[in-house]
């Protein structure tokens, strides 16, 4: 005897669960610009890599011989499989069975797709899609009870962040739960036209007496890349998954490893001319800092984080001589490189990740402070700041800064990790103090002023002579900095700087938990 009829029954349940929600409902979900979720797995997972755990769980019927009739699988897809090669672990919403909702949920899976990426430390990518297993109404019904809400395994997403890299894609409308799963990663992507975030749904909203909106009101990708809750938005799915995948490239499967080093074109001791002449004389005069970045690190290697929100502070990954880094620089175009809230916000997020998986962090500094005024008093900016700072103090890594041209205040002391000798270096555009002299000399020299026959005069006389000594070869005579360099030596230091960062390096879980 063997047990072939159990097995032709298995080949039923499992084509059966490839039907997904049926053929109308795929073609809906096409009908609106989004894959399946097969469809997405398929797309981000290297070929014939994707190994599916629970496939045929769901709600299946039956004659009254006790024959299988149908089977209606769960709307959540979990599994192993490997993206470049790398294993991971590989989940989704399935939107055409029951929209996503808590109705067609089997939450053991899901909770064991949570279990699993952090047992076997892997890597965990989301394909958010719905409401991620939230209840709805209907479901108060089906259950014949209400419940009380609990975040059962909410412990176990969060004690990942702390372990392996985690990835969330806003591919649909999500909400609820769904949107809380997506915000809790250490990267997150929404696709524009066809993706929304939400707390509530329209429906919700309106209930509430909080006004008639539109899904694309509450959770456009404009909305939430601005304000930070998503890091990102693309146009297509297809460059989420490209961007998801770059995203990963940068660090290790676990904190128990280091990020993998890719083999550079890019000469060490290359050497751009343009440098010398692209910080203008005039404070006031902005300029490109990306091109500064671009020039520095490896071609084409700059992998930018966040661009919609925070934008006086750039952020992102980058290698030197192939090796994966953290960056940050202020952005001259934005409020002057000034720090603002929720720059300070952003930065946060990226000092914690680099330190979470040993990433080595270069400041490119142009800082002329905090950004000041009633709309920053009243946005807190010093209590953001400060965290900041704090996560600069907490850094685990090596971290290298090249000051630009400004670094004035509490917020430009970031030029150095706070109780450590960190490499430092300067242009000789560098200019630093308490407050810019520019801003300073009014108040420092009221009196003065008030009492000279000719204040304009006197003004220049000052400035004049406040001029002469703010040189940074000054500050450097009295090692407040340690090195003047050349702008066109900047991308050969730092590549000598990285090979030493790399080997004090060490893995294992870092001293503070990721703060989603």
């Amino acid at each position: 005897m063997s047990w072939e009829s159990e097995i032709d029954e298995l080949r039923q349940r499992e084509a059966f669960a490839d039907e997904l929600g049926g053929a109308d409902k795929i073609e809906r979900q096409h009908h609106f610009g989004k894959l399946t979720i097969r469809e997405r797995i398929a797309a981000i997972a290297d070929s014939d890599s994707f190994h599916e755990i629970g496939k045929t769980a769901g709600v299946a019927t039956y004659d009254e011989d006790g024959n299988l009739i149908s089977l209606t699988p769960s709307n959540f897809l979990f599994g192993l499989a490997r993206v470049d090669d790398r294993p991971i672990l590989l989940s989704g919403d399935d939107f055409t069975v029951r929209g996503g909702s808590a109705d067609a949920t089997i939450p053991e899976k899901r909770n064991t797709a949570e279990g699993m990426a952090l047992e076997l430390r892997l890597p965990h990518l989301r394909l958010v899609d719905g409401m991620g297993g939230g209840g709805s109404v209907k479901t108060i019904e089906t259950a014949g009870r209400t419940y009380i809400p609990q975040l059962k395994g909410w412990e176990t997403v969060v004690n990942h962040l702390a372990v392996a890299p985690s990835v969330s894609l806003a591919l649909g409308s999500v909400a609820g739960i769904g949107a809380a799963r997506v915000a809790t990663s250490h990267y997150s992507l929404i696709v524009r036209e066809s993706a929304q975030m939400m707390i509530a749904g329209p429906a919700l909203v309106e209930q509430a007496q909080l006004g008639d909106h539109g899904k694309e009101e509450l959770g456009h990708a404009n909305i939430h890349t601005a304000n930070g809750a998503i890091d990102d938005a693309v146009d297509s799915e297809t460059e989420a998954f490209e961007r998801a995948k770059a995203f990963l490239s940068y660090l290790p499967s676990n904190v128990d490893e280091l990020a993998p080093r890719t083999i550079s074109q890019d000469p060490v001791d290359r050497r751009d001319e343009d440098l010398l002449s692209l910080v203008p004389r005039e404070a006031r005069r902005v300029y490109q800092m990306r091109t500064i970045i671009d020039s520095v690190f490896d071609s084409g290697s700059f992998f930018e984080i966040g661009s919609a929100w925070g934008k006086s502070i750039i952020t992102g990954f980058a290698r030197l001589d192939g090796f994966p880094v953290a960056v940050f620089s202020e952005d001259p175009y934005q409020y002057g490189g000034a720090w603002t809230a929720d720059g300070c916000r952003k930065l946060i997020r990226l000092l914690d990740t680099a330190s979470t998986f040993h990433l080595p962090v270069v400041h490119l500094e142009d800082c002329p402070g905090f950004l000041i005024g009633k709309e920053s008093e009243e946005n807190a900016t010093i209590r953001y700041g400060s965290q900041a700072l704090a996560a600069l103090g907490q850094l685990t890594t090596p971290f290298a800064c090249v000051v630009i041209r400004k670094a004035f205040g509490v917020a430009g002391a970031a030029n150095n990790k706070p109780g450590y000798h960190s490499l430092r270096y300067a242009w000789p555009s560098g200019d630093w103090g308490s407050l810019p002299i520019e801003g300073g000399i009014e108040v420092a020299y009221k009196q003065d002023l008030a009492d000279a026959e000719d204040p304009e005069g006197l003004l220049n006389e000052i400035r004049e002579r406040l001029n002469r000594v703010r040189s940074p070869h000054r500050a450097a005579e009295f090692f407040e900095i340690e090195e003047i360099i050349d702008p066109r030596d900047t991308r050969p230091l730092l590549c000598e700087w990285i090979d030493l960062a790399q080997r004090a390096l060490t893995t294992g879980p870092s001293s503070f938990s990721y703060r989603p």
